[in-house]
């Protein structure tokens, strides 16, 4: 028998009401589709009636003797709903257009080249008054209008056609990099490709529930002053993410914005840009077509490059250079916990002259191998790599002593549908992290090895891509998986397998085309 206790019983009501105001908004997006909306363009457009009529309720709510205004009377929810048919269209255009001219704002990041998909007046009347209206969405509580609106993104996130998954990293994943790393009050966080936000919303959260009733008032300014920020290439994906944290109680909507919508490999950091903590996924993909030139000089065919002379070595390789620039951004003694792709770990040239550096300049201490099946983006294998930045050694000796790798792939077996990965699957990681606690204290186990650097360093190409445990499920015709998740699985080593080829296809100088980006059949 299970005894629910008073705060598991307030958690589970919570989670009904989430997930109640999940379906209640997401019911409609299929009749959306039907008019050529993509699910993603769906919660981009509840992002704005969701501000709206949350900014309406905050006013309306305000017991000052002068409430504050976020939106001008005539462009506010009240003005939006009192119209119908045609010049409701017309108004909530207008709308958009002047919301968008407040730069450098989270207000304007939210409303940004904001365009109306809802042509149909009558479904946008019914989405604004039926659904998005007849809810109270400020009674509900920051977690749990937040939460529901990071299930929309989820749900949008599951839309393969149009790639939204890519700005996508699962929760579980995001709370355990998290809850080892330590955010506090002091630290100054970056997420330099921060898609929807979630690394930058549970880091906030982590340190409002640790240090409640205990930051001081230096402390309590320096967190809601930027301390906690992202940069998003992709400005349809940046509003989202600027509505997210704001609906988790992240910033405000009238204040600087946190959300810089740039290329974060663009510009080398200035010092007074440098943080303390780096959590972030890079986005997924083998090549880019930008070049960005690092000290060694190497010179590449490309139309536009950068030039970063804080990087020394140039690679179109995405996630290598997100690497080079985790690595320059920050300050002494920071530290990162970073998402990277298999090829991170093994790839030669720049992928072995940058794992070099890494070992030598940078305390690279622990690295998660992670399951299959977690991501959206289909035949992904990723790790997690944990390290900190140190002040240059004169002794010429590599600051990484020794590196901890946990493997929690083999014999571990997810789908996004019908296994998902839960938090609860990564409790052994976390407790043999060790977080808080020095590592000298971490003891080895089955899934839990440490080894040596100079070990790592003789390896061909310093090659960190290590494994030692068999997966039960070859050997033992009882602990066969079911056809569906071997097929996945097939599935994803097949697409894995294909990107590899196209790259190194395109090292060759011959050009590839991407099926998997191109929507070709396999």
């Amino acid at each position: 028998m299970t005894i629910k206790t008073p705060s598991s019983t307030a958690s589970a009501v919570a989670q009904a009401e989430t997930n109640s105001l999940v379906a209640k908004l997401w019911n409609y997006c299929t009749v959306l589709r039907d008019d050529g909306l993509s699910t993603i363009d769906y919660v981009e457009q509840l992002s704005y009636l969701l501000f709206l009529k949350i900014a309406d309720e905050q006013y309306k709510n305000d017991l000052a003797d002068a409430p504050k205004r976020l939106v001008a009377e005539h462009l506010d929810w009240s003005s939006l709903v009192a119209k119908k048919g045609e010049e409701l269209e017309r108004h909530y255009r207008h709308v958009l257009i002047e919301l968008g001219k407040n730069p450098n704002t989270n207000l304007g990041t939210i409303f940004a080249k904001a365009q109306n998909k809802i042509t149909d007046p009558a479904k946008l009347q019914k989405l604004a008054v039926d659904l998005i209206g007849k809810q109270e969405w400020a009674a509900a509580g920051v977690d749990i209008k937040g939460d529901a609106y990071e299930g929309l993104l989820a749900k949008g996130a599951e839309d393969v056609k149009t790639g939204a998954g890519q700005y996508f990293t699962p929760r579980p994943l995001i709370d355990a990099m998290v809850e080892v790393t330590q955010p506090t009050p002091d630290d100054t966080i970056l997420d330099p490709a921060c898609g929807t936000g979630g690394f930058l919303i549970s880091a906030h959260a982590h340190i409002a529930r640790k240090y409640q009733g205990r930051m001081t008032k230096a402390q309590q300014d320096h967190l809601s002053s930027g301390a906690i920020r992202g940069v998003e290439l992709v400005p349809g994906t940046a509003r989202l993410a600027a509505m997210n944290m704001i609906l988790h109680g992240v910033g405000t909507s009238d204040g600087p914005s946190l959300i810089d919508v740039r290329d974060a490999l663009a510009k080398q950091p200035r010092g007074d840009e440098r943080v303390s903590l780096v959590l972030a996924n890079p986005p997924f993909g083998k090549k880019s077509s930008i070049t960005v030139y690092g000290s060694d000089g190497r010179l590449d065919k490309e139309d536009i490059s950068y030039d970063r002379t804080d990087f020394r070595s140039t690679t179109t390789n995405k996630q290598l250079n997100f690497l080079q620039h985790i690595m320059s951004v920050l300050k002494i003694d920071g530290r990162a916990a970073v998402v990277l792709p298999d090829n991170v770990l093994f790839e030669g040239g720049a992928g072995e002259a940058i794992r070099r550096r890494l070992l030598k300049e940078f305390d690279v201490h622990t690295l998660l191998r992670l399951p299959t099946g977690i991501f959206y983006a289909g035949g992904v294998k990723a790790n997690v790599l944990f390290f900190d930045k140190k002040n240059p050694r004169t002794d010429n000796q590599p600051w990484t002593s020794k590196l901890w790798v946990y493997d929690c792939r083999v014999g571990e077996h997810f789908t996004l549908k019908t296994r998902p990965m839960r938090r609860a699957h990564l409790d052994a990681f976390v407790a043999k992290y060790l977080p808080g606690k020095p590592r000298s204290e971490r003891v080895e186990s089955e899934r839990f090895k440490m080894f040596d650097v100079e070990e790592l360093l003789k390896r061909d190409k310093v090659n960190l891509d290590i494994t030692w445990l068999k997966d039960p499920a070859l050997e033992d015709t009882d602990s066969l998986l079911p056809p569906a998740v071997i097929a996945r699985e097939i599935v994803d080593d097949l697409q894995a397998a294909l990107k590899e080829f196209a790259a190194i296809a395109e090292a060759l100088g011959e050009p590839v085309v991407d099926e998997l980006e191109a929507g070709l059949p396999l």
